[in-house]
């Protein structure tokens, strides 16, 4: 089965900074016209090569960083594309990969002015602490109502009574060409936590409610800011007290909570597709980031992301928790570094989620690959030490009329076969009646180690019509949810790097781009011979 070609209109579609310009050529002493199509980027005035790779290249690059962010910092729009004209030349078509066109600087119209352009400076980079040093409580601002209305015009909010400060709206004046304008000049927000380490997060419909009770739990942190459209879920995750020193923002205002100096570190929450561009954003801010998610479907995307951390010199961690998990950090020491159970032979995990997630959050998360099998494949990689099995093969079904409408599965069982010998079966389900089924059996020469499901009232049912204890996915890792969180303020401090390396990030997605192509080509993957790209697999197949 082939792929469908993509066209100018698919990749401008699939990429919101890009647009189709028609240009009009007159050829000839005759005025015969003749219309060509390009790939522009709206922000930077360029045309785009008509290939994948260097459209993320250049949408992940410094230059449309600082366009983008020039023209949502001021206010403006993105200039008018302007039509090639008839001097352009008789050839057709034109050509777009040509390198000077992609080499030019980057100009965007300066606002004012009719026909004068301003170049966009780079932004300087500064050392400076993950941790900030706080003032005494004899500088600290009190507690104190914010008279700024919410931004919101179209009612009023909900969350009034909690006593929070939703965070004005930067004025639309542009300042000097090329300036970073102030973070706000509204009332800073009164600290929780004193000393602790300031931290922004970014989207809270689809975070785990784990991560929202490590949270409020954890004491050598201060959550500064919450970056929501939707405040309604603000005022569902967390309880008044909790935010009572906690500013809210709407994600137009983002840059607010960035250009706070308080703030260390950024905990992303927002579905993959629009995750990379905060953890870029925050990155570059100087905060290091916890990415509770993929930071992005495409590998090199992800890639970049990783990247970037490295040149700023600041954490980027991610979202795998079941590594986490005290129970599997056990088995990982017993089987990985004691040899207890000699030379691995087979491995088999059951993950049934319960609750079932929710449609809209199995359509932004990447469907059950992406959302589930992810994080079995983390673990059995580390379990065996090795970053990729040879041959993947997945079946799958969505029983669900509604996942059967996304053209996803709700069941799937993958089977891998590794270069040590070693045989791995991972059986995923979105569906599960009464609690959740997390088992996880190692099977060796020697012997077999068996995580099962963690019941605190030690009681075993079999055909009971009630549920004697409703154990759901957030309850069995919170434990795991909670290292997490904590590893990240480690790194935070500079006590520890990501553990979660680059390498391993983006071979887990890898296998996990494999294992939904082979569910729907309906064959196997081998990986030895096959050259597996999760961005072709995620977003291309028609």
């Amino acid at each position: 089965m082939g792929r469908k070609k993509k066209t100018l209109h698919d990749y401008a579609a699939e990429f919101s900074e890009l647009a189709v310009k028609r240009h009009l050529l007159e050829r000839g002493a005759a005025g015969e016209a003749a219309v060509v199509e390009t790939l522009y980027c709206t922000s930077c005035q360029l045309p785009m090569r008509v290939r994948r790779d260097r459209i993320l290249e250049h949408l992940s690059s410094g230059r449309h960083y600082r366009n983008r962010r020039l023209l949502r910092q001021h206010g403006l729009r993105a200039p008018l594309l302007l039509s090639a004209g008839p001097d352009v030349g008789p050839g057709l078509p034109l050509q777009l990969d040509a390198p000077s066109l992609l080499s030019q600087p980057s100009f965007i119209l300066a606002a004012g002015t009719s026909a004068s352009y301003a170049m966009v400076p780079s932004p300087p980079s500064y050392p400076k602490p993950l941790v900030p040093h706080h003032p005494g409580p004899a500088s600290a601002a009190a507690p104190r109502d914010d008279p700024t209305p919410s931004t919101s015009a179209s009612r009023p909010s909900p969350l009034a009574a909690f006593r929070m400060r939703i965070a004005p709206a930067p004025s639309k004046q542009p300042g000097p060409r090329g300036a970073v304008p102030e973070a706000s000049d509204g009332p800073a927000p009164a600290e929780r936590h004193g000393s602790g380490i300031g931290l922004a997060l970014f989207g809270v419909g689809l975070a785990n409610k784990a991560l929202f009770q490590s949270l409020m739990e954890e004491n050598g942190c201060c959550l500064l800011y919450v970056v929501e459209d939707q405040l309604e879920e603000v005022e569902r995750a967390f309880d008044a007290e909790f935010l009572a020193g906690t500013r809210v923002l709407r994600q137009q205002d983002a840059d607010v909570a960035l250009n706070d100096q308080r703030v260390s570190g950024a905990i992303v929450c927002s579905p993959p597709e629009e995750a990379s561009e905060i953890v870029m954003d925050a990155l570059r801010a100087g905060k290091g980031v916890f990415c509770e998610r993929l930071p992005s479907f495409d590998r090199q995307t992800a890639e970049a992301c990783f990247d970037e951390a490295d040149r700023c010199g600041r954490p980027l961690v991610c979202g795998f928790y079941k590594r986490f998990d005290p129970a599997l950090q056990f088995l990982c020491k017993k089987v990985r570094d004691s040899q207890a159970l000699g030379r691995i032979h087979r491995i088999a995990t059951m993950s049934s989620i319960y609750p079932a997630a929710s449609l809209s959050f199995l359509k932004t998360s990447g469907g059950i690959f992406y959302n589930a099998a992810v994080h079995d494949i983390d673990i059995i990689s580390l379990l065996l030490g090795e970053r990729a099995p040879d041959t993947i093969f997945s079946l799958g079904h969505a029983f669900c009329a509604d996942m059967a409408y996304l053209k996803d599965a709700d069941t799937v069982a993958v089977s891998m076969k590794f270069p040590s010998g070693a045989i791995v079966t991972l059986d995923i389900s979105q569906h599960c009646t009464k609690s959740c089924d997390q088992r996880l059996e190692v099977h060796g020469s020697q012997g077999t180690l068996r995580v099962d499901n963690q019941n605190p009232l030690g009681i075993t049912e079999h055909g009971t019509s009630v549920s004697i204890y409703s154990h759901t996915q957030a309850d069995r890792y919170r434990d795991a949810h909670r290292e997490l969180f904590r590893h990240f303020l480690r790194t935070l401090k500079g006590k520890e790097p990501p553990v979660i390396t680059k390498e391993q990030f983006l071979w887990t997605i890898q296998v996990a781009a494999a294992a939904e192509q082979s569910w729907r080509n309906g064959s196997a993957v081998d990986l030895r011979n096959e050259a597996i790209d999760s961005s072709v697999i995620k977003t291309e197949i028609m």
